[in-house]
């Protein structure tokens, strides 16, 4: 095996070495440059020589992560508690007209369980008042109102849950899945029937609608009657808010939504003259 001289050859006759030459002083001349700048006295008046020089022949950290292509950013998800430090909404009485309930109270109740599983789930959660000063202009992947309807004895089919979109929202088809998937799922997690008959104007026309960012989409829901569906509202309440997450979290992840069946409602009594 041949080994390689460990000794430097020469130059070679013709040869030029001026040019590395030429880059060592030039780097030399940079480095002193860059000494002389930081011992003006206006580099004096700023720090100690010492620190300057420090500094200079320190690594300097990275960018932020979060900046540079690292974390991304967690999705926003605005959740209204219905009427919250506005006014009661709905109110329950007993047989003695004391307040047993109101929508207030148990709209907050299943909203903030909302907030903390999205939160749990990664998600940023803002958790509105009904009239929350924050709504306008509110920008969020989506947001829902949490509401639900009356403690008055109606008849028997009312029951079962509702929701509504903004249909001014910049994209239609973006709202119609919000609402899609937050009936699909939140039927599937509860148990509770679809009742499209009693969508109101005041659903549709709902306040906060007009005051989001065009860019946000949202939808309200009333997640029951607080006559006859009582006591999965308030008994299995973990269970209602599991539901709304998961419509959420359906429209997020872009997930499958499996077709619904027009309702079948119960025929309208014919009065006779």
């Amino acid at each position: 095996m041949t080994k390689k001289s460990s000794r430097r050859s020469k130059p070679k006759e013709g040869e030029n070495p001026s040019p590395h030459i030429f880059i060592v002083l030039l780097g030399a001349a940079f480095f002193m440059a860059t000494l002389f700048t930081a011992w003006t006295p206006n580099g004096l008046f700023s720090g100690d020589f010492s620190e300057k020089i420090a500094v200079m022949l320190t690594a300097q950290p990275e960018a932020n992560p979060t900046q540079s292509g690292g974390e991304y950013p967690k999705l926003r998800v605005g959740i209204v508690a219905g009427h919250w430090a506005s006014d009661s909404g709905a109110v329950c009485y007993d047989g003695n007209g004391d307040v047993t309930l109101t929508e207030a109270e148990l709209n907050l109740k299943i909203a903030t369980i909302v907030q903390q599983k999205l939160i749990q789930n990664d998600f940023q959660v803002d958790l509105l008042k009904e009239f929350d000063p924050r709504l306008e202009g509110y920008n969020a992947v989506a947001l829902v109102s949490i509401h639900n309807d009356s403690c008055v004895y109606i008849d028997d089919n009312a029951t079962g849950f509702k929701i509504s979109a903004a249909m001014d929202t910049r994209d239609l088809n973006r709202a119609a899945r919000l609402t899609g998937c937050s009936r699909d799922r939140y039927g599937n997690v509860t148990g509770l029937p679809f009742h499209s008959g009693s969508i109101t104007s005041d659903m549709r026309e709902y306040h906060a609608f007009s005051e989001i960012s065009n860019t946000t989409v949202a939808v309200i829901i009333e997640t029951g009657f607080m006559n006859r569906d009582r006591d999965i509202l308030t008994q299995e309440t973990e269970l209602i808010a599991e539901g709304i997450v998961q419509g959420i979290e359906c429209f997020v992840n872009n997930e499958s939504v499996e077709p619904t069946p027009a309702p079948t409602m119960p025929p309208t009594p014919t009065i006779l003259p």
